[in-house]
């Protein structure tokens, strides 16, 4: 049977197009009651599309395609941009909606914690774009000091040079160099996810605008006395020459040694010592005192005497207690290093001890350690435990796993190391941040965080901002020559207002110089939010119009480093939160729950998948997530949504197949007639009017659009995706699709079939609204072939909220999909073919009938009834003995003949040859359980198996019996 269709242009339109045909072969009905559909000419056509698109060929129907094209989504993702849909529509007076993207380092390349950023994002952004509001989304790099810095030593290094051979502007020439060649593959990478930023407005966290923020929120933090400068306890990277941040510090559980050492007491008899246990035996140099509890009754006689520092000639140290020190763990002494272990440096100071360092900047002990001096820190280990061995000092080393801090660019090991660094004053930063939680300023999902949050900020530390390095934001600070750096510094905008300064203070004559450091990259993204809006200018357009922010989307793993530190920085220096909301989002994970990492072998490059799978199932699986958990990332999950895409293509192949031809006027004047396309069911009376599947049908849609709409408000974005595609590939797909055919080919009416058509148009239209923000390239796609429904899915309206729905046509329809179910279980359980039509009788009370009867067409579209034999009737038939009966519901049930479905007679005989086998397999399973000797010697997982198959053994048996009773009961009865 041959079906024609083509596209639908308005409701006024008579201008002409091809046509399409293909064929299609119906479901069989008896054929008494097969209606055929007449054929239709031979032809093909295209759906019309907006005409900048058609002529550009950006655009492919689901009419002519198989199925989506991956590899157009750049196409489209290219038309959008280059139509400016990108950019927020300025309306006076409404409220736009923000989001500041989390600069990517611009020596980064995708990864899928990058995929997973911008899918969120993304689907607020297209979401808030659709429900009219004024959106901006704000993309941009950061500059990343230490990995850019340490890319392009790695790569000048090929060559033989460092960076000290090329000093410090050189070298920074050739950084920019490098950036402009290789700084936009993030981004690129970024738009290939569809990412809707207004790439107009792209920053770079050193371009000039951010960089004079930079230097204002260093001044202005100097000013109030918020920023000082001293020496304390940094991470330091021995490699990289630099301070690096707690978050640029990974642990890891690593195989070492535990060391053991005789510290003796002065004056005592060589008896008298104490034992210490340390992993770092090299940094004794650097003790300052050896802590016991007071508690420890072993120590006691010791306190307040003095130890002797093994190989330093007779240095001494105090014996002193102290509570810290656990009695019960190691041998209950602890060597007090301050200069090199972050407990000990805040022991000492909390004791008044004094700070030894031994350490170089490049890892080699300085000339504290003596006769070490020079030596590489894991060199002078081992030099140090052989002479200690030698002296008789050393009591034992054992093997010993210890959580090793390693830098996360450099890979070597931190080391703890007092330093001199600028520093910013948390504290009364913090408790601002800390209030605009408590008072509601400041909402962060999901809601667990808020008291991670609190806890940080309540034990916050000064934040150290300066980093040794050449590549990022200078210090804003100029010292004197001839003059104490710690006490005459010069804080300014520019090296001219640094020397006019200095020349009102001190001369004309006099010499200045910068501070080498650079600022720690943090400092600059925490202005992110506000700098980006045109800040330290507050009267910039955009920094007016579009802060503060609505949303700061990123992972929990940077909450504190990142996010706590913006919206204190965002108070202090503009009076106002940054942002309303802070969406976390956690890890993606591979299958089996571990972190992806290059060593396991298990990272998933989002590139390779989106060839694989298509964007739109990458970030469909990626947004059904819950915020804030971590994602088990697996090629099951993503088959599954790749085929979800295919299954909304070949939807949409349908929808549009099964429009009118375009030359037959009067389907689409019943179509028009009906108007359902854009206003019929914006009231309850003309919902009620819709036949029983297309009520229940728009009334499920409209009920999703609410429900999907205010997950969209709360961000709760895996029930939004959940909701509409349970809704899509059950409701409309499986069910009402299906239902739709008995009308579309065997009403043989116009006005019947256009009801279903525009049915069928309305609910895809608002299916591809509800999904865009999460799979936009494919319902773009779709979109486009629509009959005119403008430009472009991505500025369309959202669906309306609050649409009339009856509660009373959604139960009446599932009643029908009981009954359904139920036959469609019976057909499966007799091994009904699927083409062979059976005889009904279904029993229900009078008004239950007449809403069924009503459908009769489905019910036996949907179930392979034959229709001429389905019969509605109020008590059981007088076949009832020989039918199979079913209850699908109360007060609906319904009587199948057997002798429709099988041949009874031959049906028990293959059944009593089926008990026999079963019952043979279950004895001999049971013979194997009831022998002690298999029970008791057998391994326990044989066993196990063995109980598991004779209990399934026992189901089938029994579920045979009772069918082979059942029908050996109807032979009886028959005879």
């Amino acid at each position: 049977m041959a079906v024609c269709t083509s596209s639908f242009l308005s409701s006024t339109s008579s201008s002409s197009c091809p046509s399409l045909c293909f064929r299609f072969n119906p479901l069989l009905f008896s054929s008494a009651s097969r209606r055929r559909r007449s054929t239709l000419p031979l032809s093909r056509s295209r759906l019309r599309v907006s005409a900048e698109a058609e002529n550009s060929g950006i655009f492919n129907s689901p009419e002519v395609a198989k199925s989506f094209d991956f590899s157009n989504e750049e196409r489209i993702y290219k038309w959008w941009e280059s139509k400016g849909y990108f950019k927020p529509n300025i309306v006076k007076g409404s409220d736009p909606f923000v989001i500041p993207m989390p600069p990517p380092n611009v020596t980064g390349s995708l990864h899928m914690g990058h995929t997973m950023f911008v899918t969120l994002e993304d689907i607020m952004i297209r979401y808030n774009r659709m429900k009219g509001r004024p959106t901006l989304w704000l993309p941009g790099t950061d500059h990343a000091g230490i990995a850019t810095q340490l890319v392009v030593e790695r790569m000048l290094a090929t060559d033989g040079v460092k960076r000290t051979d090329l000093g410090r502007d050189e070298f920074t020439k050739r950084v920019w160099e490098w950036k402009q060649k290789y700084g936009g593959t993030i981004t690129n990478q970024i738009k290939r996810l569809g990412a809707s930023c207004d790439w107009t407005r792209e920053h770079f966290t050193l371009d000039e605008q951010l960089s004079r923020a930079v230097v204002e929120a260093f001044i202005r933090l100097h000013e109030k006395g918020l920023i000082y400068q001293g020496s304390y306890m940094v991470n330091w990277s021995p490699n990289l020459q630099t301070a690096v941040s707690d978050l640029e510090v990974e642990y890891s559980e690593e195989p070492g040694s535990l060391y053991y050492i005789k510290y003796r007491v002065a004056g005592g008899s060589r008896s008298d010592f104490l034992t210490i246990a340390t992993t770092r035996p090299e940094t004794l140099f650097g003790d300052t005192a050896i802590a016991v509890n007071p508690q420890d009754e072993r120590y006691a006689k010791y306190i307040g005497k003095q130890a002797i520092v093994p190989l330093t000639f007779g240095r001494h140290v105090p014996i002193i207690s102290d509570k810290y020190v656990d009695k019960d763990f190691g041998t209950g002494v602890l060597k007090i290093s301050p200069g090199h272990d972050h407990n000990d440096y805040l022991l000492a100071r909390k004791l008044g001890l004094p700070i030894l360092n031994v350490m170089n900047k490049d890892g080699t002990l300085n000339e504290v350690a003596g006769l070490y001096a020079g030596f590489d820190r894991f060199e002078a280990r081992k030099k140090l435990w052989s002479d200690l061995e030698e002296t008789g000092l050393a009591v034992k080393k054992e093997t010993h796993t210890s959580r090793v801090p390693r830098s996360q660019r450099g890979g070597e090991i931190i080391e703890p190391l007092v330093s001199k660094q600028w520093f910013v004053t948390m504290e009364p930063l913090a408790e601002r941040a800390l209030e605009a939680v408590s008072n509601g300023e400041l909402n962060i999902m999901p809601e667990r965080f808020e008291k991670i949050y609190k806890h940080w900020l309540s034990n916050i530390k000064d934040w150290c901002i300066s980093r040794q390095l050449w590549w990022g934001h200078r210090i804003p600070v100029w010292y004197v020559s001839g003059k104490d750096c710690e006490e005459e510094y010069i804080v300014a905008r520019s090296h001219r207002e640094a020397l006019t300064k200095a020349q009102e203070k001190y001369g004309k004559n006099v010499e200045i110089y910068q501070d080498p450091d650079v600022l720690d990259t943090w400092f600059s993204s925490s202005l992110w939010p506000f700098s980006t809006l045109g800040w330290p200018d507050e009267s910039a357009e955009d920094f007016k119009r579009f802060y503060p922010t609505s949303v700061l989307e990123t992972g929990h793993d940077i909450l504190f480093f990142w996010v706590a530190r913006m919206v204190m920085m965002g108070i202090e220096l503009t009076g106002t939160v940054p942002f309303s909301n802070v969406y976390l989002h956690g890890l993606i994970r591979d299958s089996q729950g571990r972190k992806m990492s290059k060593t396991l072998g298990n990272v998933i490059d989002p590139l390779d998948t989106i060839a694989e799978y298509g964007t739109d199932a990458l970030r469909f699986t990626l947004a059904l997530g819950t915020a804030g958990q971590d994602l088990n990332l697996s090629t099951e999950r993503l088959s599954s949504n790749k085929a979800f895409t295919n299954k909304l293509w070949n939807a949409g192949k349908f929808v549009l197949r099964n429009l009118p031809r375009q030359d037959d006027t009067p389907a689409w004047e019943a179509l028009r007639a009906h108007k359902l396309l854009f206003s019929q069911f914006d009231n309850i009376e003309s919902v009620l009017k819709l036949p029983l599947p297309e009520c229940w049908v728009v009334s499920k849609l409209h009920v999703l659009v609410d429900e999907a709409t205010a997950s969209y408000e709360k961000f709760f974005f895996g029930d939004v995706g959940r909701e509409i595609y349970d809704f899509f590939w059950s409701d409309f797909a499986d069910w009402y699709i299906e239902s739709s055919k008995a009308r579309l080919y065997h009403s043989g009416n116009h006005s019947v079939a256009s009801v279903s058509q525009a049915a069928l148009l309305y609910i895809f239209e608002n299916i591809l609204k509800l999904l865009h923000p999460f799979m936009p390239f494919v319902t773009e796609e779709l979109w486009q072939a629509l009959p005119s429904r403008g430009e472009a899915l991505i500025v369309s309206a959202w669906p309306p909220t609050s649409l009339p729905r009856n509660i009373d046509s959604i139960k009446k329809f599932e009643n029908l999909q009981a009954l359904t179910r139920a036959i469609r279980n019976v057909r499966a359980e007799y091994a009904v073919e699927p083409a062979k039509l059976i005889s009904a009788s279904i029993v229900a009370n009078p008004d239950v009938i007449q809403y069924i009867s009503g459908e009769r067409d489905v019910l036996a579209l949907l179930s392979r009834l034959d229709l001429g034999n389905v019969n509605f009737v109020e008590s059981p038939p007088g076949d009832a003995n020989q039918s199979v009966h079913i209850v699908a519901g109360e007060g609906l049930e319904a009587y199948l003949p057997l002798s429709d479905m099988v041949d009874i007679s031959a049906e028990v005989q293959r059944l009593s040859k089926r008990l026999v086998k079963l019952q043979a397999e279950y004895d001999g399973l049971m013979a194997r359980l009831s022998s002690p000797s298999f029970v008791e010697k057998a391994p326990e997982d044989i066993v196990r198996g063995v109980r598991e198959k004779a209990a399934e053994a026992e189901e089938k048996l029994t579920l045979t019996r009772n069918r082979h009773d059942f029908l050996k009961s109807k032979v009886l009865i028959a005879n």
